[in-house]
């Protein structure tokens, strides 16, 4: 008897939609949903409205500043609760680089909150910038190794006016959401894949690159979803999500870019109770969306990226979904 291997190009999108008021809107059909893939449309093969088990990364930020790591530690002992005995988390965290506290393990079971328990920080307050006029700056002139008495050099200085020295700020986000994300391409592709950071979003020092990061990210099949805190949770300052700290490197909140790229949300809270709420809502939210299903019409052959536009035909609402994927050798299945 012949055996015929049929290879498909199906594609699944996970779907939520809210509306004007950013509440989840239920009830919706097939009907109510047309999925475009690079502008062509593509008729539904699977619509379904079924909860999926979970299996969440979660990235904590111990780059934060003391006072907001307080916060965070304080909150941990929420994120058990947002989970049911179907799902599973794997815990990482990241100062410079990221480390893994422990692999996959059931979202109910007892070493969860231990590793949680294990993983909090102190967190680190930002160093003042030290000027060119300040006592404790290094001279620019020397001799013998040694700062020479400023009184006895021409123009009664040694030191450079308005010089500024910016301590560096490390904070790999990218390497950790990247290490994140290869533990999760292991898991088993009928779980929802998720990456739950927990971090003012700042990015500074990594490795891997955006772009790097998201292209693995959208191979894989993942969402990143956030709890945006200290800084970049005060009102309106999530809203201005380019800009760059001068003379630092650093880049405030690329979590945004995360979120929109991979189909995923964030929250931006100021205190425990709304961090602790946010797990909640960010794991209902994940768990319970409108999955599509459909047939890509590109060839299996071409492995370039491939545009998802998602629209609802309802008045008012807004659409989260992943804005595309690679397509790689395990969909073709």
């Amino acid at each position: 008897m012949a055996n015929f291997v049929v290879q498909v190009n199906f594609v699944q999108v996970p779907v939520t939609v809210k509306d004007s008021k950013g509440n989840l809107v239920s009830g919706l059909t097939w009907r109510d949903f047309t999925v475009y893939e690079n502008s062509t449309r593509e008729p539904l093969r699977v619509f379904s409205v079924d909860p999926e088990p979970l299996s969440v990364a979660f990235v904590i930020d111990q780059t934060l500043p003391s006072n907001v790591m307080d916060q965070v530690n304080r909150s941990m002992g929420s994120i058990e609760g947002a989970l049911t005995p179907y799902d599973e988390a794997a815990v990482f965290t990241y100062t410079n680089g990221a480390k893994e506290w422990t692999g996959f393990t059931g979202g109910q079971s007892s070493r969860l909150p231990a590793v949680l328990s294990l993983a909090q920080a102190t967190g680190s307050d930002p160093s003042v910038p030290i000027t060119g006029s300040n006592p404790f700056a290094a001279c620019n002139i020397s001799i013998n190794g040694n700062c020479p008495d400023p009184n006895l050099q021409p123009g009664k200085s040694t030191q450079s006016i308005g010089q500024l020295d910016m301590p560096k700020e490390i904070h790999t986000l990218n390497d950790a959401i990247l290490a994140a994300a290869k533990e999760l391409s292991t898991r088993p592709k009928d779980r929802r894949r998720v990456i739950f950071v927990i971090s003012d979003g700042k990015e500074y020092g990594s490795k891997a690159t955006w772009k790097e990061v998201v292209r693995y990210l959208q191979t894989n099949h993942i969402s990143v979803y956030a709890t945006l805190v200290g800084d970049s949770a005060h009102w309106g300052v999530e809203w201005l999500d380019r800009i760059h700290v001068p003379l630092t490197g650093v880049y405030d909140n690329i979590l945004y870019r995360y979120t929109v790229a991979t189909g995923g949300d964030y929250y931006a809270e100021g205190n425990v109770n709304g961090i602790e709420r946010s797990y909640a809502k960010i794991a209902d939210q994940a768990r319970d969306q409108y999955t599509l299903g459909y047939l890509s019409h590109e060839s299996i052959y071409d492995d370039k990226y491939r545009n998802i536009d998602v629209r609802v035909d309802r008045p008012n609402v807004t659409v989260i979904a992943p804005l595309g994927y690679w397509p790689s050798a395990q969909d073709y299945k």
